[in-house]
């Protein structure tokens, strides 16, 4: 297609811009000249490129199109497709990466030289890393996708292959939420850990975008399968892009439980995400398949026939982690099949993750975590439960996992090296297997778990004790009767404005990865939800690319000012010493003010306003986004900023006083409650 046939929706002009969704709305609306619609429909219209962004430039409204954005353009006006310009892009970046001295020889070809050469070289790539029977097909000729490949090899060459390719990728999967259940990278690396150190040979029977295989880091070997041959293809070029060349990556698209594409080979273990309440798995068409060994599953028992496909596929001694449904520990359906898995010492441990640690978000998901026994294997006497269900967050992205990860970890570790561990009341137990053998067979970790002490008489007394001290300090915080005022008419300026001029630098978390081991411990990540419960970083900075350097991460200093984007609240926060050293998380902005022209807390408290926030806020049908450019603060003195920003302090410790008093209020009447009906309390 002609670089000037591309078409964009509103979004993608949204993008381009750096502006909300309703801000392209508003320019429809308001200005004669802005483009037509020349495509898409009533509800979302489609707009011709070069004319948006001519119309952009001369508003003064873009500067230059980033290469990245130009390249996803291109991938989305593919005349066959964006997954086929993905299949595209990707094999041209494994070319690069693969085999640099082939793809310089493009530098200088004119169109028709690249269109012809190009694909024996791009066929010669896949077939050498993923064998004869790869998803990834390309097209016979590739005359209308030149300009889309010299941009991707611009692209590739600027950012890496590996990064350019997870850009696309993740554009596309954002495009597109509801076609695909993604696993997110906290409870993929989670899973992997549980796997134990290195396995030389890894396989995701159910493997979506890849991301469980990602995360199992230096592998000798990835084995995959995905129903939908267009994700099949595309995970098959991120996970070669995502790992060393010299790793055999064999991808195949299909159903996995009616079309194995491995029944052969038996791998050191299996990570799974299977598609959930599935009552079309195959009940009727594999009643006497040999994968049963621990018994034929139930039409409603979908998650058990992947539980045991994927046990068929491991070699003895070999792990397995699968991702659980809660009612799978529980179904009367299931039991005499989990009753085998303990019997046989396969099953050992079942892990309760919080809801919306993974999709669905609604529910608290449990991890499985079982080993092939081998022939003269001595089965296990217990079984590990663990409830992380207590450590939750807010959403998917609030999850506080590097609290959550030490937990399981700890545990599972004591238990696979002793087959035993100490009990931790209401968080993780050896339970008997004899004990879990009853007519049930129920596996819900919070069943068989002691309820967390209550501590005794003892410690609820220094806890209301604590509550008797932090209430006094809270009624000594307690703001004096203001004085009357009338509204003040200040000059003002925005945030964006002081950017500009230099009064205070501003940069957008989200960005950065964790280093080499041997580089030193990580900084923790400070999320949006800590920000707005006013707690510590609790967040953990993902991996590293294998092909690549650790991104430096944006980290917070004292004196810098936080501001959660997301979620519609008047929440900014000024960083003390003890959150400083922290990485920015995602959705949140940081503003570094330059101290001789604004005081930090005078900044924080004007930009809590809830005037100044709904006119920089743009609202969706499912969110709130808060424009940090376009918050206001006034024009005054440094002496009034600095009587403001006194004011506002004191403001921000009775908050403080206020929720610390809150917290220690339900934790003195939860024990309460627990020690009355446990006994250790006596109502006297």
């Amino acid at each position: 297609m002609p670089e000037h046939a591309s078409e964009v929706t509103a979004a993608a002009i949204a993008r381009l811009a750096g502006v909300g969704r309703a801000a392209v709305s508003n320019w429809r609306r308001r200005h004669g000249d802005f483009p037509r619609p020349v495509g898409g429909t009533e509800a979302s219209p489609t707009f011709e490129l070069t004319a948006v962004e001519r119309w952009l430039r001369d508003q003064g409204k873009l500067a230059v199109v980033p290469l990245h954005e130009r390249v996803w353009q291109q991938a989305e006006a593919y005349p066959a497709g964006t997954p086929a310009a993905l299949r595209l892009a990707g094999a041209l970046m494994m070319l690069i990466r693969e085999r640099p001295e082939a793809s310089a020889a493009y530098t200088g070809a004119t169109d028709a030289e690249f269109a012809v050469r190009l694909p024996a070289d791009l066929h010669g790539v896949l077939a050498a890393r993923f064998g004869r029977r790869h998803p990834v097909r390309l097209p016979q000729t590739l005359d209308d996708a030149v300009p889309l490949l010299r941009a991707t090899a611009r692209l590739a060459l600027d950012t890496g292959p590996g990064q350019a390719y997870e850009f696309l990728l993740g554009r596309y999967l954002d495009a597109n939420p509801r076609q695909f259940t993604l696993t997110p990278a906290d409870p993929a690396g989670l899973m992997a850990a549980l796997a134990g150190d290195r396995p030389g040979s890894v396989l995701d029977p159910a493997c979506g975008s890849g991301t469980l295989l990602r995360a199992a880091g230096a592998v000798d070997a990835v084995l995959a399968q995905e129903a939908d041959p267009d994700l099949a293809a595309l995970t098959a070029l991120r996970l070669a892009l995502a790992t060393d060349p010299g790793v055999r990556v064999r991808v195949r698209a299909g159903d996995s439980l009616r079309a194995d594409a491995f029944p052969g080979p038996a791998v050191d273990a299996v990570l799974c995400h299977p598609p959930f309440n599935d009552r079309n798995w195959g009940h009727d068409d594999l009643g006497y398949d040999p994968r049963w060994e621990y018994g034929f599953p139930a039409r409603t028992e979908s998650e058990l026939a992947w539980l045991q496909h994927a046990l068929a596929h491991v070699r003895e001694g070999g792990a397995v982690v699968m991702l659980m449904p809660p009612a799978a520990a529980s179904r009367r359906s299931g039991r005499r099949i989990r009753a085998d898995l303990l019997r046989r010492g396969t099953l050992r441990a079942v892990i309760a993750l919080p809801a919306g640690a993974a999709p669905p978000y609604g529910i608290p998901l449990h991890l499985w975590v079982l080993r092939k026994p081998a022939a003269d294997h001595r089965p296990g006497a217990e079984l590990l439960v663990v409830d992380a269900a207590a450590i939750s967050g807010q959403g998917a992205e609030k999850t506080p996992w590097h609290t959550l990860r030490a937990t399981v970890l700890d545990a599972w570790h004591a238990f696979d090296v002793l087959g035993t561990t100490e009990s931790r009341p209401g968080v993780s137990r050896a339970v008997p297997v004899i004990e879990l053998l009853d007519d049930d067979v129920d596996l819900a970790p919070a069943r068989h778990l002691p309820p967390p002490a209550a501590g005794g008489a003892a410690a609820l007394e220094a806890v209301r004790d604590r509550l008797a001290a932090t209430l006094r300090r809270t009624a000594e915080l307690a703001p004096a009767p203001p004085a009357a005022g009338e509204p003040a008419h200040w000059p003002t300026t925005t945030i964006g404005e002081l950017a500009r001029s230099g009064a205070l630098l501003m940069r957008a978390g989200g960005a950065g990865s964790a280093p080499a081991p041997d580089a030193g411990p990580a900084p923790a990540v400070l999320t949006e939800h800590d920000v707005v419960a006013g707690g510590g970083p609790t967040g953990v900075l993902p991996q590293a690319p294998p092909e690549g350097p650790a991104e430096e991460p944006v980290l917070v200093r004292a004196g810098d000012v936080v501001v959660p984007v997301l979620g519609g609240g008047a929440v900014a926060r000024v960083i003390g010493e003890a959150t400083a050293g922290a990485a920015l998380g995602r959705n949140v902005y940081l503003l570094r003010p330059d101290t001789a022209a604004l005081d930090p807390w005078f900044l924080a408290g004007f930009l809590r306003g809830t005037a100044n926030n709904r006119q920089a806020s743009s609202y969706a049908s499912t969110s709130t986004r808060l424009d940090v450019r376009r918050l206001q603060v006034p024009r005054l003195p440094p002496s009034d900023q600095r009587r403001y920003g006194e004011r506002f302090r004191t403001l921000a410790g009775f908050e403080e006083a206020l929720r610390q008093a809150s917290l220690l209020g339900e934790q003195l009447v939860r024990g309460l409650h627990d020690g009355l009906t446990d006994g250790t309390v006596r109502p006297e």
